[in-house]
């Protein structure tokens, strides 16, 4: 194919329309780089999520051997909780699925991937809408704190309520505001 056909080919969305004002579009992909403090902030509270949910992964496999590293107890009363026959290092011990330490942590890991994955969805295209830089930043600062308290309050030191509900409902909260502006800028394009 010749060039000069491939350029004469391709026409601007404005001229096709019949338009003659041209309009340089800001938002959406382009919102997405390292130039744009907003991503920066978002990526940095996200990496800081991302880490946390890693290290809950960890902390299960720690309650599982907690007594064991601790080497707190005698042998005969050590915990080691395996939910699966395939992962007995022991052959002292049984499969057994209720500790409640081990449970709590898994219930809180399961909680942070039902609120924190829809989270940095919402939150990427929130950032497409080129929001004000300070209440963004100052959205993913909040919500990523209010995500570690819930850990802290659920996992490694059980707070009652209604400490957990608050922590859990801060991050659903800017969550839903996120999506209600994300709605609100693509309204306009239905």
């Amino acid at each position: 194919m010749d060039a000069s056909k491939i350029t004469s080919d391709h026409t601007e969305p404005s001229s096709m329309h019949g338009s003659s004002s041209s309009k340089t579009y800001n938002g959406g992909l382009s919102m997405l780089n390292l130039e744009n403090p907003v991503f920066c902030c978002f990526l940095l509270w996200s990496s800081v999520l991302v880490v946390k949910m890693l290290l809950m992964s960890l902390l299960t496999a720690l309650q599982r051997f907690r007594n064991k590293i601790l080497g707190l107890m005698p042998q005969c009363l050590l915990k080691k909780v395996f939910p699966n026959k395939e992962d007995l290092f022991f052959k002292n011990i049984e499969v057994q699925f209720d500790d409640p330490n081990v449970e709590r942590v898994r219930r809180a890991h399961r909680n942070d991937m039902e609120n924190i994955l829809p989270y940095f969805t919402m939150a990427l295209l929130y950032i497409c809408t080129n929001p004000n830089p300070s209440v963004a930043c100052n959205l993913f600062r909040v919500a990523a704190v209010a995500r570690i308290i819930h850990t802290l309050v659920y996992a490694f030191y059980p707070v009652p309520q209604p400490s957990r509900i608050i922590a859990f409902f801060t991050m659903f909260g800017i969550t839903m505001y996120m999506a209600f502006v994300v709605g609100l800028q693509t309204l306009k394009y239905i």
